[in-house]
């Protein structure tokens, strides 16, 4: 069994079991979350999509950890202007353990 949600702007293809990295959720870590915006769960032969989104289904999720990804360097430069501009972006991000899919 599989769904499709969407989470931050992201589809994801998810399972029971699955860890997966997302865009930041609020909560804190042990607790759990559901996503609501389900495209699609698919079970064997049996197939249900949404227009957009399937009503009555959820995806339940346990937090396990926030964080900050890689530094990100964004760099400009104008050649013979003295002029140089340096800066950086870390993207927070949530670590989540599916647990089960409702629908």
């Amino acid at each position: 069994m599989y769904a499709v949600v969407v989470t931050g702007g992201k589809q994801y293809r998810v399972e029971p079991g699955e860890w997966l990295r997302v865009e930041k959720l609020e909560g804190e870590e042990g607790s759990a979350v559901t996503l609501d915006r389900v495209l699609m769960i698919a079970d064997g032969d049996a197939i249900k999509v949404g227009a957009p989104a399937l009503a009555g289904a959820s995806v339940t999720a346990e937090i396990i950890g926030q964080g900050r990804g890689k530094k990100v360097d964004i760099i400009k430069f104008r050649r013979r202007k003295h002029h140089r501009k340096h800066q950086g972006h870390r993207q927070a991000y949530t670590e989540i353990k599916i647990t089960s899919i409702n629908g």
